[in-house]
């Protein structure tokens, strides 16, 4: 149910995100499109400002009615454009055919206040080639029903807008005009009309925009930034002027660079979120099963420990019965009664001091009282109250002494006599039929080892580790048919840590297991009792890896 669970989480965030992905590959192609589109639309809305520019002078100065040009007005220097001023014109004019019957071209200047008498004579040669077409016109009485302005830029320098003049019967009299200043348009503006249409645009595009302007010949006339730039400049030619050029390009990034760095960022932070929903769905799946197998656990070792229980009490039970109604007489079987009494009754009292300790570990409330004592004596005292189990149960010990006498450690000898007791325990559940287990006692590189070893079924290499942790028990063999609570390895550890050292395993399936418990030894009179720290290690790990002292 569990990896059903997660199937049914996983799979709908694994389709979700290669959604997420094909959205975000869509997303920076038309990104990358719209960018582009964007710029230039700048560029046609800097183009359309110039055209406004200088339609609205065609407008407002142009339209200049027939009645201006009759009379000595245009002789006397009064100007048929009123009193106004106009903005990116370097030169206004009218000519007509005077009294004489000459075409005469009258200057006036930009703000329409000064009549001028001599005129410019590139000026004037531009303004009477530009201005040919209206005077044939004019003499020829052409009717115009539909008056425009026209451009004529035949002379770059003297770039001529020109509207004809008409009468009452849409006859051309004569025509009107002014030469555009090239200079106002590239240094006022165009700069003014540029830096208004970039700040309205937000703060992080204004920093990765450049916007230059150029001439005919592309020397550089205005830049909003200094710099090299991307090499994604898009240009457009401006109205009026269209040897003029304005440039865009990005400054960091081109709208390709931009679309696929948040193209990244995006999916990066997509596949982030999704690891992180699977990593936690997998943890809380992972902690639910560990929390299933731990109920489990808790579930055998209450079903271990009451056969635990049950059975010894019963055989005291049966026993205590025998005594008391008097059905034993002979003092040989009621020594015998007595001894399988205290058998069981030490049974007992380790199963239950197992599972107390056990409950003062998990509470952090287990203490230990070290004093400097004779491993030897602890271990020989020991075997000595296990003697009677053993022979009940058809075990022999077999004791391997130290040749020599064991240098003394400082250890709490109730605690190590519990994790020896644990250990023989142990090796007696899992021994099969095999009836002998080695008991060794030695000393080595500051250490002193206490190795119990059985013949009995053995743990494969791949459990060695768990065999430590709290209610495990191997799940394959003879364990199936073995009870027990599961605490007695891991109080081994536990023990073991306390004093500084470490407990190592070399076991084989079908060959037995050995256990050995490495105590350090004290080195002078003087040394200190040890304090919480070590770890668990097999035998291999244990030949590669220091041991602690």
């Amino acid at each position: 149910m569990l990896w059903v669970g997660l199937v049914a989480v996983v799979f709908p965030l694994l389709c979700i995100l290669a959604l997420q992905y094909w959205s975000l590959l869509k997303l920076e192609k038309t990104s990358t499109v719209a960018d582009k589109v964007w710029m230039k639309n700048f560029l046609s809305d800097v183009g359309t400002e110039v055209k406004y520019l200088y339609k609205g002078n065609v407008e407002q100065a142009l339209n200049i009615p027939a009645y201006a040009l009759t009379g000595d007005l245009l002789e006397k220097g009064r100007s048929p454009f009123g009193a106004c001023e106009i903005k990116g014109v370097k030169r206004l004019f009218v000519s007509v055919f005077d009294k004489k019957g000459e075409w005469k071209t009258y200057f006036y200047d930009p703000n329409c206040k000064t009549y001028q008498c001599t005129p410019i004579a590139s000026e004037a040669r531009a303004i009477n080639v530009a201005s040919a077409s209206f005077k044939m016109m004019s003499q020829e009485q052409t009717v115009v029903r539909m008056p425009g302005y026209t451009l004529d830029d035949r002379d770059p320098e003297n770039r001529i807008v020109l509207k004809p003049i008409l009468n009452e019967s849409w006859k051309v009299i004569g025509v009107a005009g002014f030469i555009i200043d090239i200079d106002y348009l590239k240094h006022e503006f165009l700069p003014q009309v540029i830096s208004s249409s970039l700040l309205e645009l937000p703060d992080n595009t204004q920093d990765n925009l450049i916007v230059r302007v150029y001439d005919s010949k592309h020397n550089l006339v205005y830049s909003t930034k200094p710099g090299k730039g991307q090499n994604d400049e898009t240009i457009a030619s401006l109205p009026f002027v269209a040897d003029l050029y304005v440039a865009i390009q990005s400054r960091n990034m081109t709208p390709e660079q931009w679309a696929r760095w948040n193209f990244i960022v995006n999916l990066s932070l997509s596949i982030l979120m999704t690891t992180v929903l699977i990593g936690g769905i997998v943890l809380a799946l992972r902690t639910a099963s560990r929390e299933l197998k731990v109920s489990q656990m808790k579930t055998d070792f209450v079903s271990n420990v009451s056969h635990e229980l049950r059975t010894p009490l019963s055989s005291v039970r049966v026993f205590g019965e025998f005594l008391r109604l008097g059905r034993v007489k002979e003092e040989e079987k009621i020594r015998e009664y007595g001894q399988y009494i205290e058998t069981e009754s030490r049974r007992l009292t380790q199963l239950i001091n197992n599972i107390l300790d056990f409950s003062k570990i998990e509470s952090g409330r287990k203490t230990y009282q070290f004093e400097k004592a004779d491993v030897a004596e602890v271990i020989t005292e020991t075997l000595k109250t296990l003697e009677v189990q053993l022979k009940q149960n058809g075990f022999t010990i077999d004791f391997e002494a130290p040749r020599t006498p064991l240098p003394l450690a400082v250890i709490d000898a109730d605690a190590v006599a519990q994790a020896f007791m644990n250990l023989l325990d142990n090796a007696v559940k899992y021994s099969g039929a095999e009836r002998e287990i080695g008991v060794r006692l030695d000393a080595e590189e500051g250490f002193i080892r206490l190795t119990v070893t059985d013949h009995g079924i053995g743990i494969p290499r791949e459990e060695q580790e768990k065999i430590f942790e709290k209610f495990y028990r191997v799940s394959t063999g003879l364990v199936h048919d073995v009870k027990g609570s599961g605490l007695g390895l891991s109080l081994v550890k536990h023990i073991v840590e306390a004093h500084r050292g470490r407990v190592t395993i070399k076991s084989e399936p079908g060959r037995g297991s050995s256990f050995t418990i490495h105590l350090p030894a004290l080195k002078n009179s003087g040394e200190d009792a040890p304090q919480r720290g070590a770890s668990t290690l097999t035998e291999g790990e244990l030949q590669n890896k220091p041991l602690m002292s």
